[in-house]
């Protein structure tokens, strides 16, 4: 499983419209397959930054996602709105070894 960070940072003023125009993006995304969960966030004290983050069961299926044609498309609704290019952070959950560090005694 893999967790995907998307920053946006929309032009002041357009908040609302780029709001309106996601809720068909994040629908599209929720019916991709290996989408497994995700949220939106806006910044508290800087109301035109936007933070997606959500879990895909594997890198394969976030890039199936990401590079398909609904996505594109979709995307195209909101670019207008951007200030930048959408910030995109792939990560993955470290698994660390209780075992061995269950043992240590510092």
């Amino acid at each position: 499983m893999i967790r995907v960070i998307i920053e946006r940072e929309i032009a002041e003023g357009l908040e609302q419209f780029y709001q309106s125009a996601i809720v068909d993006l994040l629908g599209v995304m929720a019916s991709a397959p290996g989408y497994l969960s995700g949220e939106s966030l806006v910044e508290i004290h800087r109301p035109n930054r936007y933070v997606v983050i959500t879990r895909w069961s594997s890198e394969e299926a976030w890039q199936s996602w990401f590079y398909s044609s609904e996505r594109q498309e979709l995307l195209s609704a909101i670019r207008p709105f951007l200030q930048q290019d959408e910030k995109i952070t792939l990560l993955e959950q470290l698994i660390y070894d209780r075992v061995a560090t269950s043992g240590s005694s510092n």
